[in-house]
């Protein structure tokens, strides 16, 4: 088998990867099952916050960064794709193991699980924050209000048991695939009403009320805020790449994904991940240009906060509001499937399916991820900082070190040269998440 695998997945299809996994199963998840899953992997609530990053780069400048981190993303998945196929693993775990042994295993395991249990309640978070007043907002304005629909964290408790609870128990992630295509609907669909009201919301802005992204003041509003700027540099604009690195997430769901498809091979998983990134790629661009072309400069850091501001009750917004959550509760138990594997693979070991460890690895996760949500008041600030540097590692470092570490290719080889770059993008990414999230708190204080 040659180890120049194309990285756009157009060659003839290796032969495929035996595992243990592809031979107890007599067929995998299709194709299209495993395009949504990953696509359910890599979009979330991320996508509220991209028109904010092309308010503060420019339409040009965020697009060449969008193209870049998208491109990165695809690659560091290839050199991880490429390493399954020379080494015949297929785990982020198993890498790490075969790379700096059992630490790098207990390395990548532990991001893993920081990392998506860190997203997990930052996911619920948003959803005991914002689904009563999505709720509510259904009522007329002299309704009777429900009690129990104001408790966020007696929704999220409903929620978690009756939804969660059942999907990520699941033994396997293809199982996700009918779940992942709606939430993608789900997605088209705050897409789709993006760019519908860029032509209802006038510009100037309505009663010349400008949004600030720490407060709403009052000023005047002018045909010159309705410029669009194809280049913007400022200090916000350093942001934009850890935007939208965290927004291309979706490496420690790829290997899970690839086990799992129906004849699972390098070029075919090659394509499933193409097709993914490419398909959120358009539905960011999309969304973010039109969000930023709706308010230009004064765009919120969540962009549904200026539809509620200017369009209060509007149904079409609600009902977007209503699907971007329910496309949140949709991911979670993708989420949780490999922060379930590397907690078993870190303290059972590679071992036989069995059902007890299973359930209880499920419902301990879950538990503590819903108790961060109902009882800490605020773990934005917690898990940002461990979010900055766990996701560089899982999106860039960890890719290309274990591909310097591993592949038996020359040392000036194209993918050689691709995975020490990626090295060096992941540190700097990450340091500079991780010194803007330190300055905001010490401006905050």
């Amino acid at each position: 088998m040659s180890e120049d695998n194309d990285f756009i997945g157009n060659t003839e299809e290796e032969a495929p990867l035996l595992t243990d996994e592809a031979v107890s199963r007599s067929r995998g998840a299709s194709f299209v099952s495993s395009v949504f899953n990953l696509m359910n992997a890599i979009m979330g609530s991320g996508i509220l916050g991209l028109a904010y990053a092309m308010a503060n780069t420019g339409i040009v400048g965020f697009c060449l960064l969008l193209v870049l981190v998208s491109a990165l993303a695809a690659y560091s998945v290839h050199l991880l794709l490429k390493l399954c196929d020379q080494t015949g693993l297929t785990s982020y775990e198993g890498l790490g193991e075969r790379a700096l042994h059992k630490p790098g295993k207990v390395l990548v395991g532990c991001a893993v699980l920081i990392q998506n249990i860190g997203a997990m309640s930052s996911y619920l978070f948003i959803l005991k924050s914002e689904l009563p007043a999505a709720i509510t907002s259904f009522q007329t304005a002299d309704g009777t209000k429900t009690p129990w629909f104001e408790d966020g964290r007696l929704l999220l408790i409903l929620i978690t048991i009756c939804v969660i609870l059942p999907l990520a128990i699941l033994p396997r992630v293809g199982f996700l695939g009918y779940t992942s295509g709606l939430a993608f609907v789900f997605m088209l669909y705050f897409t789709a009403v993006v760019v519908v009201k860029k032509y209802v919301i006038p510009c100037p802005l309505p009663n010349n009320i400008t949004v600030s992204s720490v407060s709403c003041q009052v000023s005047n509003s002018s045909t010159a805020d309705c410029t669009a700027q194809l280049f913007v540099l400022s200090r916000k604009s350093a942001y934009a790449i850890p935007t939208m690195a965290f927004s291309f997430l979706c490496h420690t769901a790829v290997l899970p994904i690839y086990c799992e498809l129906d004849r699972p091979t390098k070029a075919r998983m090659q394509r499933v991940t193409n097709i993914s990134i490419s398909l959120s790629f358009t539905l960011y661009l999309v969304s973010a240009l039109f969000g930023y072309l709706t308010f230009y400069a004064q765009v919120d850091t969540e962009l549904l906060h200026g539809y509620d501001r200017y369009l209060p009750r509007d149904v079409v917004v609600i009902t977007v509001r209503l699907a971007i959550l329910l496309s949140v509760v949709l991911t979670v138990p993708l989420i949780h499937f490999p922060a379930r594997k590397a907690a078993i693979l870190l303290l059972f070991g590679s071992r036989p399916f069995s059902w007890w460890i299973h359930s209880l690895t499920t419902v301990c996760i879950l538990g503590v991820v819903l108790s961060l949500a109902v009882f800490v008041p605020d773990i934005r600030n917690v898990f940002g900082v461990v979010g900055s540097t766990t996701s560089s590692c899982l999106l860039f470092v960890f890719p290309g070190l274990f591909y310097l570490k591993i592949s038996t290719q020359r040392f000036r080889s194209l993918d050689y040269i691709g995975a020490a770059f990626l090295v060096v993008f992941g540190v700097v990414v990450g340091a500079l998440s991780l010194t803007l999230i330190i300055l905001t708190w010490v401006q905050s204080s």
